[in-house]
């Protein structure tokens, strides 16, 4: 299956769609946050980036799920940044301390052809919904160079649908998380009480665009969508109301991966209620919501596959 943005790129969509990305930062609106910054002129709001991305690291990741990483791993790339900024982040040093080098377009193209030198089944961008006209920008310059593997959205859900249809046919595989479906949690460690309904629309267009996730003849994904959701200690993530929302009003199909493997990290001091880790009871009473819900899919990063489309 040939990437979209192949097609885009040789109709010559892409080229105006990095024009309309690219103008979007002149008064930043790219995100939620809605800074409103100059980020052409190097101002920064709260994911803490101007006009280039910055990158913390890119290289084959074998940790996400087993339909990304495949034999040869995940492509990843790391964004330095993050406009969600959870306070329990388990990458704190590069979503909130600025860990990472600032990168031209041609500088990140050529880390999407490293990597698919190196063999990797897709290329996955790790929070990127504030650095997606950097990545557009780029996008060309790989195809140039021979770029042929997905792309994948690595999100913290926290995503405007005006950015997504920029990614329209760009994106293959979207993979964002369902942090909260409750706006306490959400005002409590993300300073954003809107997040429970931002993720939902953002849910409801990465579905319109991609559908439900489809695999290769090697079990490999090859386009659309798969949600993260990280169990909370004592259901700070509200995992019914998430689970019902994906059954009732995207698809019972929905490739799922509920995660086990919170632990405390990032900055607890005001919140002793995040700082133990979930239990196996609590894990397991999720994976009886989403079964309970109708959901069929069902995929964990440090357990078996536990259920298939049936």
């Amino acid at each position: 299956m040939e990437p979209n943005y192949l097609k885009l790129h040789r109709d010559g969509a892409l080229q105006l769609r990095i024009q309309d990305a690219l103008a979007k930062l002149d008064c930043c609106e790219l995100c939620p946050r809605r800074c409103r910054v100059n980020r052409l002129e190097n101002e920064q709001g709260v994911c803490r980036t101007g006009r280039r991305a910055l990158v913390s690291s890119h290289g084959p990741h074998f940790g996400e799920e087993a339909v990304l990483s495949g034999r040869f791993g995940s492509g990843t790339i790391f964004f330095t940044g993050c406009n969600l900024q959870c306070c329990f982040c388990q990458n704190h040093d590069i979503s909130h301390e600025g860990l990472g080098e600032e990168v031209t377009p041609e500088q990140l193209a050529a880390m999407m052809i490293d990597l698919q030198n190196q063999g990797v089944h897709n290329i996955n961008f790790v929070s990127p919904s504030h650095v997606v006209p950097q990545i557009l920008e780029a996008l060309p310059l790989a195809i140039q160079k021979g770029l042929t593997v997905p792309l994948v959205y690595n999100s913290g859900g926290y995503d405007l649908v005006e950015t997504l249809r920029l990614l329209d046919g760009v994106i293959d595989i979207y993979m964002p998380d369902y942090k909260f479906s409750k706006d306490i949690p959400a005002i409590f460690y993300c300073k954003a009480p809107d997040y429970p309904e931002v993720v939902k629309r953002a849910l409801r267009e990465m579905h319109r665009q991609v559908g439900d996730l489809k695999m290769d003849g090697n079990n490999r994904a090859v386009r659309g969508l798969l949600v993260r959701h990280l169990v909370m200690p004592d259901g700070l993530a509200g995992t019914r109301e998430a689970m019902r929302f994906i059954a009732d009003e995207l698809s019972l199909h929905t490739y799922v991966n509920i995660m086990d493997q919170y632990h405390p990290a990032g900055e607890l001091e005001k919140f002793p209620e995040l700082n133990h880790a979930v239990t196996a009871q609590e894990y397991e009473e999720a994976l009886n919501i989403a079964r309970e819900e109708g959901l069929t899919r069902f995929d964990s990063r440090h357990r078996p596959i536990l259920l298939h489309w049936r």
